[in-house]
């Protein structure tokens, strides 16, 4: 599992043109799947993002996570993030899990992010347009693998 998290000050994310959902104060997270990674990944890897101390406290120090700040969460599919360009220059996806069963796993990672942050979403398998202000910018990339190793 791959992502890449952002901290915004808003984000909106329009899928097929419309507009689907907005969030204020939070990160914007981009979520590739592996063609390894499982669902049993999911818990822990939920964890990581919530837990990421990416906040300014009252000493300007990062210690606060987009909980504690009374943040929200944008988690937007990838499947991008495992888009290979070794020996070419045309990206190849065939790392990144087959849709149907990336999807499944998408799901259960907002569903699990939802219980502890307000969590909204993209739209699967869609031309998505997001629009949003980054805060920082403070931009971090979130890897695990499926031997359980977290790269942050």
């Amino acid at each position: 599992m791959r992502a890449v998290i952002e901290r915004v000050k808003n984000c909106t994310l329009y899928s097929e043109g419309k507009e689907h959902s907005h969030i204020n104060y939070g990160i914007l997270v981009l979520f590739g799947v592996h063609e390894t990674d499982t669902e049993q990944m999911i818990k822990h890897f939920a964890q990581k993002i919530l837990k990421l101390r990416i906040f300014r406290d009252e000493n300007d120090k990062l210690n606060k996570d987009v909980c504690l700040v009374n943040g929200e969460i944008m988690l937007v599919s990838n499947f991008t993030l495992y888009g290979r360009t070794k020996n070419t220059n045309r990206p190849d996806f065939t790392h990144a899990k087959k849709p149907e069963e990336a999807e499944k796993i998408y799901n259960l990672l907002a569903q699990e992010l939802s219980k502890y942050c307000p969590t909204k979403t993209g739209v699967f398998r869609t031309h998505m347009e997001i629009q949003m202000i980054a805060d920082g910018p403070g931009t971090f990339l979130l890897e695990e693998y499926s031997s359980g190793d977290v790269i942050v």
